[in-house]
């Protein structure tokens, strides 16, 4: 009878932990969402939690952007999404290759194997970005790509290829090999087997490390502030411009950060059958 008791303490315990901790996580984005809709009064008076009961809701702010300012912030839009998606493909489909290769072959060069080539992908992610930003403002002003999308990208790839080849090894090697060398003994080509076996078995697994490298590249501010300056600059540069140009008008803010969040929401949703299988080890 005390074991059960315990147990439901304990139950209870972690349910009212997991609310709370629910709460603290989501109250920022709740109140971000709230202040898009209060008047500059609302705003200013004080805390004001409750539509229709705390203050009156307008949508002002949100018509504002969609019409007086709307290539403003347009542009930065279609810039983070286009730079995001094709990045993130990229660092998925060259990562994912790179880890098959390791976890297939043997590579030999000098003392470097292949733990320690996997470890020397993995630590130029640690790498913090301010040590090589300025080299790459300088290469890209030679070669033409300052301020192009096809420079953020290139980036983007290159700053999330090591956590997709860290977390598709992982994948990858959970996969019994004797999978595919049926596949070979049925004529399959390597390339078949890569793409035709191999990539549908790791389907959540690469939909959650897709997820995780458009987040990386949604959210990069650091190379978009030093390597754009209008035609490519992304969404949070936007938002972070707009303390500056106006002062802090925190209903322009709250109505373009929400716009911003929406695009990864959205994208988690839609893959989140598929990111709680990619997290979850495949039973050998």
């Amino acid at each position: 009878m005390k074991a059960v008791k315990n147990e439901r303490f304990m139950k209870v315990t972690t349910y009212l932990l997991l609310i709370a901790w629910a709460v603290f996580v989501v109250f920022p984005l709740y109140w971000m969402l709230t202040t898009s809709f209060k008047s500059k009064l609302d705003v200013f008076l004080g805390p004001k939690y409750i539509p229709w009961v705390d203050f009156r809701p307008i949508v002002q702010w949100w018509i504002r952007i969609f019409t007086v300012e709307r290539e403003e912030v347009i542009r930065p839009l279609i810039n983070s999404i286009i730079v995001a998606s094709i990045s993130s493909l990229l660092a998925v489909l060259l990562g994912t290759m790179a880890a098959y290769g390791l976890t297939r072959f043997k590579f030999k060069f000098g003392f470097f194997r292949n733990h320690d080539i996997l470890v020397w992908i993995v630590s130029q992610r640690m790498m913090p970005p301010i040590v090589i930003v300025l080299a790459l403002f300088l290469m890209f002003k030679v070669v033409n790509l300052l301020d192009t999308r096809v420079g953020m990208i290139l980036i983007y790839t290159a700053f999330n290829l090591p956590i997709a080849v860290w977390m598709m090894r992982n994948f990858l090697s959970q996969i019994p090999i004797s999978i595919e060398e049926a596949a070979m003994v049925d004529g399959a080509s390597r390339s078949q087997i890569f793409f035709r076996v191999v990539l549908p078995l790791t389907l959540p697994s690469l939909a959650a490390t897709f997820l995780l490298c458009f987040i990386f590249a949604w959210n990069e501010f650091l190379f978009a502030l030093i390597l754009t300056f209008d035609k490519a600059s992304t969404m949070p540069i936007l938002i972070a411009s707009q303390h500056f140009q106006r002062g802090p008008q925190w209903w322009d803010i709250s109505v373009m950060s929400t716009v911003a969040i929406a695009p990864v929401v959205i994208i988690a949703l839609s893959l989140q059958r598929y990111f709680v299988k990619g997290l979850i080890p495949i039973s050998k």
